[in-house]
């Protein structure tokens, strides 16, 4: 009993520093949000042009929300394992590591990107209001958390395990048979297939789709009532992170299937319903998503696509810009302008456009469309293209949910999803960056022993592993909130904004400790690379992300 005593009271003491910790920080928040609030509204309302004026403010106040939020979900995967005695000493140092680091980067400076730093007097806040916020558990944390002796103690546990996974993710499990599940496909189907589709920009063969039907993928979130497998959102992360980590292409062929499902069931009649979404959910159907155009970008509001009804058919003419998936697609939520009269998005619909089949000598067998690729560096696997309709005929009964003027609210429905499932993504791509260089460190052997034997390539390890884990609690919080029928715009704005940086940070920092070799188009390090820099462009680019976390933070909505 003595012994275990002593093994339960760190932990204890560590959530108890980190909940002290987190509401500190709260009450800096909040001094933050009343003191850029000061720059952008006049009589308590947040003005346009002030707004984008005090742009590094605004989103430099996101970022700094987004490391608060994080720091809270770390804490509460604390205070779970520790619950569930599940607090190993793996998951205390990636705890410790991960907010001693994140509140001293939120006292410091907060890397917004490679060049962009935020700190606290970006927002108004001057170093007597700082620490006047700074308590002795923020102190402590700071002091015992990210050290040299923690992260070799890290990664020399992380040598030892075998798991590609590091430290209890806290799942129930339900869930954590479905990560092996996925974990078990993408080694044997996935991995060893990625580099060479990835380099011969090869389309992710039509037998690993059909597989990834039969493990009911396509169908996860649709209900039982139309043959989906009825799981949450959570869900949804552990497959999207383990296929992601096989090959950002396999994991996001789901994402076309989940965005077509989450506008089907959310805007569709229930003849749409009943049509559409059992064959989503089987795999029959693969859907794609077509919504932007050149030239509007995050900018949805301006679309110009026109669809023109005429009997029982529209016309739809205009042109589609990085679509992805879209000639072997067989449906198309296609967000088009029904009445060019209604100025914004008060004019714009959606419609469920089928299409046939293409290949890549007949890419779109169809009257009224066309296409030409774009040829990309990385998120390969389904091809993007830009697309050309000129009289393309869509059913008018594939008007979603029967009623012009919807398509903008509709789709605004699904961001938040779409923004979760992203951020799931690029933990896959993360976690798939950090295995590389774990392996390759091991293995490399110079001056005489391999060199993850060197501080400084352990220390990117280690920060790649703490990191990690820090988003993937903030993205399945997010996911959760979902699940539960919570407005989560915020949460998953947040996940998907540090997912992505961190994604990046991990694959470049896996090409460092390569070499050279990094550099060779042979070696995934290489390939990871290419696929993680789309990660904070898509779905909401990084500025967008932090614009509208911002706008939530300061209307006093959220």
């Amino acid at each position: 009993m003595p012994i275990a005593a002593s093994r339960v009271s760190p932990a204890n003491e560590l959530v108890d520093l980190a909940r002290d910790a987190t509401a500190a920080l709260d009450a800096l928040l909040a001094d933050a949000v009343a003191k850029v609030r000061e720059r952008v509204a006049v009589e308590d309302r947040v003005v346009g042009r002030l707004f984008d004026r005090e742009q590094r403010a605004t989103h430099g106040l996101s970022w700094f929300a987004t490391y608060v939020e994080a720091v809270r979900q770390l804490t509460a995967y604390a205070e779970r394992m520790v619950r569930d005695g599940a607090f190993g000493e793996i998951e205390e140092h990636l705890v410790r590591i991960g907010l001693g680091e994140y509140i001293a980067q939120l006292i410091g400076g907060i890397p917004m990107s490679q060049s962009e730093m935020v700190r606290p007097s970006d927002l108004g806040l001057s170093m007597a209001q700082v620490m006047g916020r700074i308590t002795p558990a923020v102190e402590n944390l700071i002091a015992t958390g990210n050290t040299p002796e923690r992260r070799a103690r890290l990664v020399a546990l992380m040598c030892e395990s075998h798991g590609a996974t590091v430290g209890f993710c806290g799942l129930d499990e339900t869930l954590e048979s479905i990560r092996e599940e996925m974990r078990k496909f993408a080694d044997s189907e996935v991995i060893g297939h990625a580099q060479g589709w990835h380099r011969t920009n090869s389309y992710i063969p039509l037998d690993i789709i059909s597989h990834m039907a039969e493990l009911g993928v396509f169908g996860l979130t649709i209900p039982e009532e139309f043959a989906g497998m009825g799981l949450g959102k959570e869900s949804m992360c552990v497959v999207s992170e383990e296929l992601s980590r096989g090959y950002i292409g396999v994991g996001s062929l789901g994402t076309r299937s989940e965005i077509a499902a989450e506008l089907i069931m959310g805007g569709g009649t229930e003849d749409q319903k009943g049509k559409w979404l059992p064959k989503i959910a089987s795999g029959a159907i693969l859907p794609t998503a077509v919504f932007t155009e050149p030239n509007t970008g995050s900018d949805l509001a301006s679309l110009k696509t026109r669809a023109v009804r005429e009997g029982d058919v529209y016309k739809v003419y205009g042109n589609k810009t990085w679509i992805t998936h879209p000639v072997r697609a067989d449906l198309m939520t296609l967000l088009v302008r029904t009445n060019p009269k209604e100025p914004g998005h008060r004019g714009l619909s959606m419609l469920l456009a089928e299409k046939p089949r293409g290949d890549d000598a007949n890419p779109f067998p169809a009257k009224g469309m066309s296409g030409t690729e774009i040829e990309v560096l990385g998120y390969r696997g389904m091809k993007e293209y830009e697309i050309a309709f000129d009289g393309f005929e869509v059913k008018a009964e594939n008007l979603l949910g029967g009623v012009e003027g919807l398509g903008f609210k509709q789709l605004m429905q699904t961001f938040e999803s779409a923004r979760i499932q992203t951020a799931a993504r690029a933990i896959g791509v993360a976690q798939a960056a950090m295995e590389q260089a774990m392996e390759y460190a091991q293995n490399r052997v110079q001056f005489g022993g391999p060199i993850i034997g060197f501080p400084r390539v352990a220390d990117k390890i280690a920060m790649m592993a703490a990191e990690i884990m820090i988003a993937r609690q903030l993205t399945y919080y997010a996911a959760r909130e979902k699940d539960s029928g919570r407005r989560c715009d915020l949460e998953a704005g947040m996940a998907k904004l540090l997912a992505a940086r961190v994604a990046w940070a991990a694959a470049d920092n896996a090409v460092q400790i390569h070499g050279g070799n990094g550099f060779a188009l042979e070696f995934p390090a290489s390939r990871i690379l290419c696929d993680a820099r789309i990660l904070s462009i898509f779905e909401g680019a990084a500025e967008i992300q932090a614009q509208v976390i911002a706008r939530r933070l300061l209307d006093g909505t959220n």
